[in-house]
């Protein structure tokens, strides 16, 4: 083409070009927005959210502890924890939250983790998803980092994965059903992969039938720990039979919020051993 020829058809080009903009402007759909940045995570702990979205249970006295034994879960809202009180008044084992999307360490971490090991506590670490910040995969490999990982010494539990409705936004994160049990697989995948440990799952059953349409078959690979605040543990998520540990309450004997493992002290040790 000339000199000449494209300065002809330069105008009427440009004339297209800002046409086609203005009727894609109107007919395209609005890219989506960011997710929120995560802006308060040491306000977002296990259960943060279960009090904000699920009734309490039944009014009652605590459940019976026959059979059962008694632990608490700590973020870095409890602070440095005296756990040599903790053992004292009964505890047995913890779990302590690590990392929140793939931006956050809890700065009490070390304290609480180290510490309740100390103390001889059977202890592990948890993640607080954020499933609109970035893949399951990559935030597993984040809390793996940042003490979320596990070996067998008989005194580690596996991860936890903690789900509980969003704080910063959308209640589901902004993705499908489908799309959240696919986010779930991508964290527990990578998590096993790399640990050779399914991570335990955290979750309220509404939650659970809210976000993932009550789908997502997990119960054959990975432990339950049932949040609901009642005197039973009431009815289980998608295909889970039993919890393995139920956190019955947010306030009580222990810092942080009070759990019960479904067994003696033995099946404590069994899931820390694999």
């Amino acid at each position: 083409m000339t000199t000449r020829m494209r300065s002809f058809l330069a105008p009427a080009l440009a004339l297209a070009a800002a046409t086609a903009a203005s009727v894609a402007a109107v007919s395209a759909p609005a890219a989506s927005a960011a997710p929120p940045p995560v802006s308060h995570p040491e306000r977002d702990w296990m259960g943060s959210q279960v009090a904000e979205h699920m009734p309490d249970g039944p009014s009652s006295p605590p459940p019976s502890l026959a059979a059962q034994t008694r632990g608490l879960d700590v973020s870095g809202w409890q602070g440095n924890v005296a756990w040599s009180t903790v053992a004292a008044n009964g505890a047995r084992f913890a779990y302590v939250k690590a990392t929140e999307s793939t931006t956050y360490t809890s700065p009490y971490f070390s304290q609480q983790y180290t510490g309740s090991y100390n103390a001889g506590l059977i202890r592990g670490a948890y993640h607080f998803a954020t499933p609109n910040t970035s893949s399951g995969a990559a935030q597993a490999d984040y809390f793996i980092a940042h003490g979320g990982g596990w070996s067998k010494d008989g005194r580690t539990l596996p991860g936890l994965l903690d789900l509980e409705w969003n704080p910063y936004g959308a209640t589901c994160y902004g993705l499908s059903a489908a799309g959240m049990v696919n986010w779930i697989l991508s964290f527990s995948d990578r998590y096993h992969a790399r640990t050779g440990r399914w991570p335990v799952i955290y979750t309220a059953t509404s939650w659970w039938s809210q976000c993932t349409g009550n789908t997502g078959d997990f119960s054959s690979t990975n432990p339950l720990m049932l949040a609901y605040y009642g005197s039973t543990p009431g009815p289980m998520p998608y295909n889970w039979a039993y919890q393995t540990i139920w956190q019955y309450s947010d306030s009580g004997t222990f810092p942080g919020d009070q759990d019960l493992f479904n067994g003696d002290f033995s099946r404590v040790q069994a899931l820390a051993n694999g």
